[in-house]
């Protein structure tokens, strides 16, 4: 059952979105919102704004969590996974992880070691 909305930049392959929706989650494409090629750095806090995790394979947008969380800034989450995983893994397999999380998950990286 979907315990939180997603905010999925560009970087979030189409058919994850399809399946999130068609198990009831709450996604928002950033592509939905903003123009194409808009910078994390606006990105980050809209979804901060709107109380949406923010799910991408874009590792550099730790950094920008890291500082929020540095800067005692709230955020309701970032969700991250390495790009090569949506090569090897289908899309029943991030969305088991997603739904698995830990309710208390402030900063969340998907294992890579899969």
């Amino acid at each position: 059952m979907p315990r939180f909305p997603i905010f999925a930049d560009s970087h979030v392959r189409q058919q994850l979105v399809d399946g999130l929706l068609l198990r009831g989650w709450d996604v928002q494409r950033a592509i939905d919102v903003f123009p194409e090629k808009t910078l994390d750095t606006v990105l980050f806090p809209y979804a901060a704004e709107q109380g949406r995790v923010f799910a991408t394979n874009d590792e550099p947008l730790r950094v920008i969590a890291d500082q929020w969380l540095t800067e005692g800034k709230p955020f309701k989450g970032l969700i991250t996974w390495k790009l090569k995983l949506h090569d090897r893994l289908r899309e029943g397999w991030f969305i088991e992880r997603l739904r698995d999380l830990p309710k208390s998950t402030t900063l969340s990286s998907i294992p890579s070691d899969t």
